[in-house]
This record gives C-alpha cells, sequence and structure tokens, in this order.
C-alpha cells in the first residue's frame, strides 16, 4: 500500500542512516503523499521498527506503514548493508517526522586519537632528544 511513497523517500533514508552514526537524524515527510496512498485513517501514522542486525527486533505486523517501509529497506542491498552493521530504531510520530536513532554508533574518531595518544608529539621529541644529548 505504502511501498512506492517509501521508494520515493529511500535514497534520503539511506543517507541519514549513514548519517545515524554521528547522531540522530529527522526526516520531515509529505503527510499528502500517505493519506493518499492509505485509506484516511491517521491513527496508524504512528510507529517505531527496532532493526537489530539486519533483522525487524519487534512486532509492527499492525502497521502497514512500518511493515511497507522495513521491506522496503530490506529488499533494497544498500540499505541492507548498513542495517546489517549498525542496530537503528526508525520512528515516525505524528507530525510525519521520521526519526533514525542508532543504538550502536560506530568508533569513527577513537582510532585516530589512540593514534595520536601512542604517538609522541613534536614537542615531546625535541624535549626528549635534547635530553638524550646532555
Amino acid at each position: 500500500m505504502y511501498v512506492h511513497v517509501w521508494n520515493k523517500y529511500l535514497p534520503i533514508i539511506k543517507i541519514l542512516m549513514k548519517k545515524s552514526a554521528a547522531g540522530n537524524q529527522t526526516l520531515d515527510l509529505n503527510r499528502i503523499d500517505f493519506e493518499r496512498a492509505g485509506s484516511g485513517r491517521k491513527a496508524g501514522y504512528k510507529f517505531t521498527i527496532e532493526l537489530v542486525q539486519g533483522r525487524v527486533a519487534n512486532v509492527i505486523s499492525g502497521s502497514p506503514l512500518a511493515s511497507d517501509l522495513a521491506m522496503v529497506l530490506l529488499q533494497d542491498s544498500a540499505s541492507r548493508a548498513i542495517l546489517m552493521n549498525n542496530d537503528l530504531n526508525i520512528s515516525l510520530n505524528t507530525k510525519f517526522q521520521l526519526a533514525i536513532v542508532n543504538k550502536n554508533p560506530a568508533p569513527e574518531t577513537q582510532p585516530e586519537q589512540e593514534s595520536k595518544e601512542e604517538q609522541p608529539s613534536e614537542k615531546e621529541e625535541e624535549h626528549s632528544e635534547t635530553e638524550n644529548q646532555n
């Protein structure tokens, strides 16, 4: 029912899923897209999908909107690859804001910090060289 709508938003959702490693992401969706595609019931426009290791971890069968989004994400090879490496919560609120929260953000900056800590700075090297000469 909502597959074509989610396919329209899929490219930006994939970008936001990648960016979620650095922080929570939000996407404002067009309410009219969903009202045209759906049965007109506004109660079904709120959900949370828990995606763990590339699988849906909670029950979403009661929400066609959530089920269709999960299906679109899992059928796309690029988004499936992102989901295999990240545990995400994707939720939609009644204001049609899609929130993407990464439950295990990748520590991208830590390896650089460790290498900087392990290697002495130039000033430390100069200081140790002058001590060795004395």
